[in-house]
C-alpha cells in the first residue's frame, strides 16, 4: 500500500511488546498485591478509630441529656436543682459557659476530623 507517498505494511501498529521477563512480572504483582493489603488494613484502622471516637462522643451526649432531663423532672416536681441555682445566682456561670464550649468544641473536633 502505497498512501501520502509512503510505503506501509500491513500488520499490527504501534511498537512490539518486548519480552517481559515472568518472574519479575509475578514479583511486581506480588509487590502490588501486598501494597494493597497494607493501604486496606490502614485504611480499616482509621475507620474503626473514627468509630469509636464518635461512639465517645455519643455516650457523652447522651450523658449531658440524661442530666438535663433530671433537672427538668426536678423542676416539673417544684424543684430547683443545686446546679440551676448556681447558674442563677452566676457563682459558676464562668464555670458551665467553658463545659459548653469545651463540649461544643469538642463534638466539631471530632466531626471536622472524620471528614477522609
Amino acid at each position: 500500500q502505497v498512501v501520502g507517498g509512503k510505503v506501509k505494511k500491513p500488520g499490527k501498529r504501534g511498537r512490539k511488546p518486548a519480552k517481559i521477563d515472568l518472574k519479575a512480572k509475578l514479583e511486581r504483582s506480588r509487590q502490588s498485591a501486598r501494597e494493597c493489603r497494607a493501604r486496606k488494613k490502614l485504611r480499616y484502622q482509621y475507620l474503626e478509630e473514627l468509630v469509636s471516637s464518635r461512639e465517645r462522643a455519643i455516650c457523652a451526649l447522651r450523658e449531658e441529656l440524661e442530666m438535663y432531663k433530671q433537672w427538668c423532672m426536678a423542676m416539673d416536681q417544684g424543684k430547683i436543682p443545686s446546679e440551676i441555682k448556681a447558674l442563677l445566682t452566676g457563682e459558676e456561670q464562668g464555670k458551665a459557659q467553658q463545659n459548653s464550649t469545651k463540649l461544643a468544641k469538642a463534638v466539631k473536633t471530632e466531626a471536622n476530623s472524620g471528614s477522609p
